[in-house]
């Protein structure tokens, strides 16, 4: 039965109360220790069968037990103490206040998930959780940033197991307003909507904020009225659906978000697109400057290009997202009249080679060509991105490719157990979690009781066994086990065994199973007399990843085949709170990528943050950080060209490992019963790993990288009616239409092919610059050693002087060049773009070279 008129029905709560509401609704509480254990006091039950969501718990809990708080004193004086953190952290003095003097600007971030809290199950795993965590950070630092993505309606699945150890998946309904949620409103009280043009209709979204500290996230929703059935599902799946159902996500997040911030009356300077999903961000921006601005398209794109910034974290090109042409024209051709494009021109903004009219249409690509700073998130990843899209960036040496790296980070105050955090406020101050890598608090880490921190990780560990127990209790009866499963899983794991986590998405290169590789090789580490391991294992495959699934089957077998039912335990249903229990419980963090494919990995460094050692391949975040100290590497960094011989290789790898150094480390104990070598490299983990890899250093990399560049790029294109957008825009037009035309006529060096190290070589050479002017270009010189290929690598390039014009109208470089070391040594020269507005030499996507 429809109902004839709906209610949003609040929580009615005693006048001494209300500061509950206040923190429910903002998921600062989920930072704040204060807080959420004030929620947990509340009603605990509650707290948990809620998922840890206070607005449901302030919804659902009696009367009866609102009014016992209103006469317990330590209740109330508790929540005044939270309700004042919050208010000191809206009003304290933050970073980016002391670092910045710009006015009015506004950056955006989008992105297709956000893992906050696991009341909010609108992410899938690391990308979103990372998100999530840029957001917590971006609050800390003050910056004015917002978020951009998509409220689903189901969400990312629930996994749960059948008997056979195989994945089923669930999609529980989302509550909307139950959820520390607000809808955002016209002023006359009516629900905000934006119109988003699709073929043939619009489509409607309302929007949500979730308020992250100081900082808005803004969702859209569009399972309203008046759209038809099919539109009501765009936001119902996180990665669900057709081609179609993604191509319609993709819209609505990057062309909806885009008019959704000009609806909330947002004038923002610089858009940070976190993975290719928002891509389409693009086209509605350059479409407003031309339609609502009267900016040209070569002018539009400018604007737009100079501030844009994209992150990728997709190490292989088939993680990319690509659309059919056809199906890009049907929903975007529109674009292509506005701009005043063929069909080609315009999808040739979504494809490396333009002139490969059958090639899809990338949404990383197009990201990357209307982009004004692009990286990747880790070291590693930022080289194997420079080598995906080198295509891009045609005749230019692979390490000068404009994708840098800034490596991801985790947010401290979200991921370290209670109890963690609070040792660390004793002994390193209340600074420790946004302490930069050169703080001299960081050297107080040796001063922490050797017995102290492992009787707080003895403690956390018993918390994550007794939490992993009750969570398989609950799944065995959900699924109908016998009495004697559900006795069993009460008994599981010993809180004085070495214990190894592993918890990530079941993809296939992530090589869950690797461990298992030599079956009776690891029965005997398993049970080995007095020196036992274990393992707690979490995580999902995507509900069509068949391969991952069967990873998942595979480990549960090898539990009932080989009765390791206590020892080795898969914990259904993997999302933030459990991989935080995980990550503070473990002892050790194992991780088995095929390198070079794993982008960062983000779940170590949040073990590492809670002093466990991790244990892994040389692969993203853990290729450069100190991999000696704080844990172990498998292997030393090395490629394979047959993926069974590198398993075979690197399960040994792990196995010598596990038996020779992490075992014999663990059990060694003095005579008061600790370990304390094992304690020392614990806090070698804290002291090197958690500065760094820490979204407090992250984001300002980005803000000061990324955001303040792009931003000040934007205001400076924008004065006197985007004068200068309009100058550089038609710069570029007249660079292009002559670049071609340049010819290096002659290169003079004055010495022969033999000289000595530090020896000066004077070069002189005659360019053709084809009418345009020298300051124009930059003329460089570009020197290196010459490997077997004949090919400078490495190569270094200094920009030559221009001495004026000869008689044949040839323009004059003059430069000195020396090498400092011996060997076959190379020299090139080149021509590059040159403006005072480019951000760099390499935007216009053109160089020459002498041949």
């Amino acid at each position: 039965m429809q109902p004839i008129h709906t209610f949003n029905v609040s929580p009615a709560l005693p006048p001494h109360l209300e500061k509950l509401r206040q923190l429910a609704y903002n998921i600062h509480w989920d930072w704040n220790t204060e807080a959420k254990d004030l929620f947990r006091r509340l009603d605990l039950d509650l707290w948990e069968s809620s998922h840890h969501n206070p607005v449901l718990m302030l919804g659902t809990i009696s009367q009866t037990r609102l009014q016992e708080v209103v006469e317990d004193e330590g209740f109330l004086a508790q929540m005044d103490r939270a309700a004042r953190q919050l208010d000191e952290y809206l009003q304290d003095g933050t970073w980016y206040g002391r670092n910045r003097t710009q006015d009015s600007e506004c950056y955006a971030y989008f992105s297709a998930e956000f893992g906050l809290v696991d009341c909010l199950p609108i992410y899938s795993g690391g990308l979103g959780v990372l998100a999530g965590d840029h957001l917590k950070s971006a609050s800390d630092l003050g910056l004015p940033l917002v978020g951009v993505g998509l409220l689903y309606q189901q969400g990312y699945f629930a996994q749960y197991l059948n008997p056979d150890g195989w994945q089923q998946e669930r999609y529980p309904i989302n509550d909307f307003y139950n959820m520390p949620l607000h809808l955002e409103r016209n002023a006359d009280g009516s629900e905000l909507h934006i119109a988003v043009p699709y073929p043939g209709r619009n489509v409607y979204a309302r929007v949500w904020r979730v308020q992250v500290g100081r900082n808005p996230l803004y969702l859209l929703d569009t399972n309203i009225e008046p759209n038809n059935p099919y539109d009501h599902d765009i936001t119902d799946q996180l990665y669900g659906g057709d081609i179609d159902m993604r191509i319609h996500q993709e819209i609505m997040l990057g062309i909806g978000g885009v008019l959704m911030l000009k609806a909330l009356g947002y004038k923002v300077t610089a858009y940070h697109m976190n993975e290719g999903h928002s891509a389409f961000l693009t086209l509605e921006r350059m479409r407003g400057l031309i339609q609502e601005e009267g900016l040209d398209y070569a002018t539009a794109r400018q604007v737009v290009i100079s501030s844009n910034i994209f992150t990728t974290h997709t190490p292989v090109p088939a993680g990319i997202d690509l659309f059919p042409p056809d199906k890009v024209l049907y929903y975007l051709g529109h674009y292509a009249d506005i701009f005043g494009l063929s069909k080609d021109q315009f999808l040739g903004l979504g494809r490396e080679n333009t002139g490969d009219l059958t090639a899809p249409f990338s949404m990383a690509v197009l990201a990357l060509k209307m982009a004004t700073f692009a990286n990747g998130v880790a070291q590693l990843h930022g080289v194997v991105s420079r080598e995906m899209f080198q295509g891009l960036w045609r005749n230019l040496p692979e390490d000068e490719v404009p994708i840098t790296a800034i490596t991801n980070g985790v947010h401290a105050r979200s991921c370290v157990a209670k109890s963690t955090q609070e040792l660390y406020d004793r002994y390193l101050g209340p600074t420790w979690s946004s302490a930069p890598t050169d703080h001299q608090l960081w050297e107080r880490v040796e001063a922490i009781p050797d017995e102290e921190l492992w009787r707080n990780h003895e403690r956390c560990k018993v918390e994550m066994i007794v939490a992993v127990r009750e969570h398989l209790v609950k799944h065995l009866r959900d699924r109908g086990a016998s009495p004697q499963e559900i006795a069993s899983s009460q008994e599981v794991l010993d809180p004085s065994t070495l214990t190894i986590g592993f918890a990530r998405r079941f993809a296939t290169y992530k090589r869950a199973t690797l461990w298992m590789r030599d079956i009776e090789r690891i029965k005997r580490i398993l049970t080995a007399k007095d020196r036992k391991v274990q393992f707690v294992i979490a995580g999902k495959a995507h509900p069509k990843d068949i391969p991952g699934k069967e990873l998942i089957r595979d480990i549960n077998h090898f539990i009932q085949e080989h009765g390791a039912e206590k020892q080795v335990v898969f914990v259904p249903n993997y999302d933030i709170h459990i991989a935080r229990l995980l990550v503070a419980g473990s002892d050790v963090w194992l991780n088995t990528p095929r390198r070079p494919r794993e982008a960062s990995g983000t779940s170590g460094m949040k073990a590492a943050m809670n002093g466990l050692l991790n244990l892994s391949v040389l692969d993203g975040w853990w290729d450069e950080a100190d991999y000696v100290r704080t844990g172990w590497a498998i292997g030393h960094g090395e490629s394979y060209d047959d993926p069974h011989y590198q398993d075979e290789v690197e399960a040994n790898a792990f196995y010598e490992l596990l038996e020779k150094e992490v075992v014999p480390l663990f059990y060694h104990r003095d005579p008061d019963g600790l370990p304390r070598s094992w304690t020392a490299k614990m806090k070698a983990a804290i002291r090197y790993n958690c500065p760094f890899f820490n979204t407090a250093r992250m984001v300002r990399e980005y803000a000061t990288k990324a955001y303040f560049p792009a931003s000040d790029r934007y205001h400076t294109l924008t004065v006197n009616n985007y004068t200068p957008a309009r100058e550089l825009a038609q710069w570029k037009v007249n660079l292009l239409d002559r670049w071609f035309n340049i010819k290096i006529a002659n290169v003079d060096i004055a010495t022969g092919s033999d000289v000595q190290v530090n020896q000066n070589i004077a070069v002189k050479a005659q360019v053709d610059l084809a009418n345009l002017l020298p300051e124009d270009v930059q003329v460089e010189l570009y020197q290196g050693a010459v490997d077997a290929s004949g090919e400078i690598v490495n190569g270094i390039a200094q920009e030559m002087e221009c001495q004026g014009r000869d008689q044949q109208g040839y323009s004059i470089y003059t430069g000195t060049i020396t090498y400092t070391t011996s060997g076959l040594q190379g020299l090139s020269l080149r021509v590059l773009p040159k403006h005072t507005l480019l951000s760099s030499p390499h935007e216009p996507r053109v160089i020459m070279w002498a041949s």
